[in-house]
């Protein structure tokens, strides 16, 4: 589907281009504009631009979104689980950029805490969990699978584990997903 129809044409539902935005918006403008057109027929390009929605090529329709209140990582793993895909926020810190594999969380061992923080101010990107899991090692711990947008060449192919459990970096502050219907 056309993200750069999101960053070019949501404006009007507090969602700022390239600037960001929330996904419960984006999803509130998809709805209210009666779909969002396919990547091909807009391509994104990155930037700023005017907006070009087409209307003859829409890929999808939203009939309702959902929020998940509560900061409720819970009812994200549910969610997950019986709707799939889940739009969350959450802060990036500066370590995450390095990331390269397993389960992020943020933790500075010089200062021994978390580099990130929690709440929905904090937030300053969006990404899509997709599932969830729990490490095979003694640790057992608990994790989220997340795609980013940085490209295939970031992380484990522009995708990554976040820690579960903790609300790490606000990825329980800005959870939601949409009801959507695919032409």
């Amino acid at each position: 589907l056309a993200e750069q129809q999101l960053v070019d044409c949501a404006g009007a539902f507090d969602n700022h281009g390239c600037d960001g935005g929330l996904p419960s918006h984006a999803f509130e403008y998809i709805r209210w504009n009666g779909g969002i057109d396919t990547e091909e027929s807009y391509t994104y390009t990155a930037k700023d631009g005017k907006c070009e929605f087409k209307g003859s090529s829409v890929g999808s329709h939203v009939t309702e979104v959902h929020n998940i209140t509560a900061f409720d990582e819970d009812a994200i793993g549910v969610a997950l689980a019986k709707s799939g895909p889940v739009a969350i926020a959450y802060q990036v810190a500066s370590d995450f950029r390095l990331y390269s594999h397993g389960v992020y969380d943020s933790y500075d061992s010089k200062t021994g805490t978390t580099v990130c923080k929690s709440g929905p101010i904090d937030v300053n990107h969006a990404v899509v969990a997709v599932g969830y899991g729990t490490t095979d090692d003694d640790k057992k711990t608990p994790y989220f699978i997340v795609r980013n947008s940085w490209s295939k060449e970031w992380g484990m192919e522009g995708y990554f584990w976040i820690k579960r459990g903790e609300n790490l970096c606000g990825i329980a502050d800005c959870a939601s997903f949409p009801d959507a219907a695919s032409l």
